[in-house]
């Protein structure tokens, strides 16, 4: 029998503090749809990182599920990642995604390559020196991180990646799940046999257009392309028919047997259900 497909969302911290308190709210909706886990973000340059800290303490002590805290080497020194993993350790959390992080734009240069650990393998390797019991897990990229050479340059950097000790992968969203089962069948060629969950990121609004898929690089299928073109002027319809998308593209993933499926969220619950209501 078919392993069934484990089914996550993400999270992240406001930007503004005045807005934090909604985030329970959103929490307690989400956390009703029955994930296996709760992923919660850093933000840019490492910030915001005591709010992941208490996000992830109310996911996993208030709410009884499993808390991935991200945490990023991009505006960290050693100290500041060993006073977080202290904190993550006192809420008893145990399980982190390790990225390499998003150099903010305001970071200088200086900044920017003084960072402890330049690259995500190197945190995780120090991760697990400070406590052997920590659960890691890394980003994929299905399409090709926009920094790599290569494919094959990129999967040598993440093979690298596992051996340090990351035992799970999240990938950066896409929209053409071939992309994907290709990438976990060169996966497998290259000795990566992790768990590889399949990030998805409904696509709701013009915006989410021009800025995440933009900004990812992510390739954009006719069948997408069609949605634009036909829903660009309802704001309504684009909606609807975004995730509509998301739902078609979940469903997919789950009868072709993909290890997980993790829903970007957006810290939008309405959204999130009307996607966990259509694949059930």
């Amino acid at each position: 029998m078919q392993q069934r497909s484990i089914l996550s969302f993400e999270v992240f911290p406001p930007k503004k503090d005045d807005e934090f308190e909604g985030v329970y709210s959103v929490l307690d909706k989400l956390s009703s749809l029955n994930p296996a886990f709760i992923s919660v973000t850093y933000g840019a340059g490492g910030s915001r990182s005591k709010k992941t800290v208490e996000i992830a303490d109310y996911i996993q002590n208030k709410l009884g599920i499993t808390a991935l805290a991200h945490m990023t080497c991009v505006g960290n020194q050693r100290d500041a990642i060993d006073n977080v993993l202290s904190q993550l350790e006192t809420a008893g959390i145990t399980h982190i995604l390790a990225l390499r992080g998003d150099r903010p734009a305001s970071m200088t240069d200086e900044q920017y390559h003084s960072r402890a650990f330049l690259h995500a393998n190197e945190l995780i390797t120090y991760l697990k020196e400070q406590n052997k019991d920590l659960h890691i897990s890394g980003a994929c990229y299905p399409e090709k991180h926009f920094e790599a050479m290569s494919m094959r340059t990129d999967l040598t950097n993440l093979k690298r990646k596992v051996d340090s000790g990351c035992e799970n992968l999240i990938t950066q969203l896409f929209l053409n799940n071939d992309v994907f089962y290709s990438f976990t069948e060169n996966c497998l060629a290259n000795g990566i046999t992790v768990p590889i969950h399949a990030g998805i990121m409904p696509i709701t609004s013009i915006r989410q257009v021009e800025t995440s898929i933009s900004l990812s690089g992510t390739s954009v299928p006719k069948a997408f392309s069609d949605i634009i073109a036909r829903y660009a002027s309802s704001p309504e319809d684009f909606r609807k028919a975004g995730i509509d998308y998301a739902i078609r593209q979940i469903r997919d993933l789950i009868d072709n047997g993909a290890d997980g499926v993790h829903i970007y969220s957006m810290n939008k619950p309405k959204t999130t259900a009307a996607i966990m209501e259509g694949i059930r």
